[in-house]
């Protein structure tokens, strides 16, 4: 038997047969794939610990391309431990988990992987989760075909911008600007910077409440025009941030 590492992180685990558990894990290699994990429900199987959702670790497996792959064994690279212990660091993750293998489907590239790395790394270190959240959204749109103009007005391409606009796709200036609210000065060079951000070299996110509004409900109007996407973990998100305020 072959034997493949790869490194990735567990989305969702669910019961198989009466001690094993069907996994599907996100990979730098692969993308999403499908692994089962032999006996994991047994109190002392090797493989318990190891196959659980949002575990980050290299996995050891039997892979079978297009098939449902086997789980030999597995080592935690990191235990995201200050994730697991709060539950909207929590919700924001596994929102996270489930938009990444939304955006795998329509685009494989390696660089979707290594933005949720990065992401789920930087909230571990204690870094703002909402802010971080809406990096890797804004990221995400590019691999789906349908980035925003963060440079110049999305209509002319004048440099004097003065507010955003889901409809017309990004910045606009005074000229093209109808009847979209006039958001804060602050956000637009704010939400450009994060467009951008190698999130690696984050070291402080320091955004006022004001900005972080107006930003989400930018990202938010944009995913429900242009992506079609659905996800009940986002749903589950609001409801616990709302309960957090």
């Amino acid at each position: 038997m072959e034997i493949t590492r790869v490194n990735g992180i567990i989305i969702s685990e669910k019961p198989y047969k009466e001690s094993s558990k069907l996994l599907n894990i996100i990979t730098k290699e692969y993308g999403v794939i499908g692994v089962i994990a032999k006996g994991a429900k047994g109190i002392k199987s090797k493989l318990r610990n190891v196959s659980t959702k949002m575990t980050y670790a290299e996995f050891q497996l039997s892979y079978k391309e297009g098939k449902l792959s086997t789980l030999i064994c597995a080592d935690i690279i990191n235990p995201l431990n200050n994730i697991r212990s709060n539950l909207l660091k929590i919700s924001f993750a596994s929102y996270l988990l489930d938009l990444t293998s939304q955006v795998l489907k329509e685009n494989n590239n390696k660089d979707i992987y290594n933005i949720l790395v990065s992401t789920l790394l930087k909230i571990e270190e204690g870094l703002d989760e909402g802010i971080l959240t809406n990096i890797a959204e804004l990221k995400y749109l590019s691999y789906l075909g349908i980035s925003p103009n963060f440079d110049t007005c999305a209509i002319c391409g004048s440099s004097k911008v003065i507010t955003l606009s889901t409809e017309k796709g990004g910045f606009i200036c005074s000229n093209h600007h109808t009847n979209e609210r006039i958001v804060n000065s602050k956000t637009l060079k704010i939400i450009r910077m994060l467009y951008y951000v190698d999130i690696d070299k984050i070291t402080k996110l320091d955004v006022s409440n004001t900005v972080k509004e107006e930003i989400n409900n930018f990202i938010n109007e944009y995913y429900d025009r242009y992506t079609g996407l659905y996800l009940k973990t986002k749903d589950f998100l609001k409801n616990v941030k709302y309960a957090y305020i």
